[in-house]
Formats: structure tokens, sequence, C-alpha cells
């Protein structure tokens, strides 16, 4: 279990990283890297609590990241 957190957590920093390298935010690369973790604990937990997921915990990592980014749009915010 233990396992699959932190590789879950590496997996959402690095699709964190690879969407703010390629303009796919401009949020900046802590800032999406912190959202992609959030949205991986998040699907991490609701797997773990009540068995909904999409199979592979990296599969759900992916997911989850992207779906975070695209939930939370911080670039849109007024500064």
């Amino acid at each position: 279990m233990f396992p699959v957190l932190i590789g879950t957590v590496v997996i959402a920093g690095i699709v964190g990283y690879v969407c703010e390298k390629t303009g796919f935010t401009r949020n900046g690369y802590l800032p999406s890297i912190i959202i992609c973790v959030g949205g991986a604990f998040l699907a991490y937990f609701i797997k773990l609590m009540f068995g909904i997921g999409l199979g592979s915990p990296g599969l759900n990592a992916i997911v989850s990241s992207l779906g975070a980014l695209i939930v939370v749009p911080t670039h849109w915010r007024r500064r």
C-alpha cells in the first residue's frame, strides 16, 4: 500500500511537470505539481475507501492528475 502511494505521488509530479513544460498549463511548475499531487491523493484515497477507479494505480494517477489540472484553472485568476 505504501509503495503505491509513493508511486502515485511520483507519477503525479511527473504529469504536473510535463503539462507545464509542454504548455498545457500556465500555472508555474510548483503550482501545477501541487495540483496534480492533490488530485492523485484524492483519487488514491477514493480507490482505497470505495474501490472506485480505472484499474491500475498508475492509470488512476495520470487521469486524476490531468483532471485536477483541468478543474483547477489557476491561470484564469486575476492577480
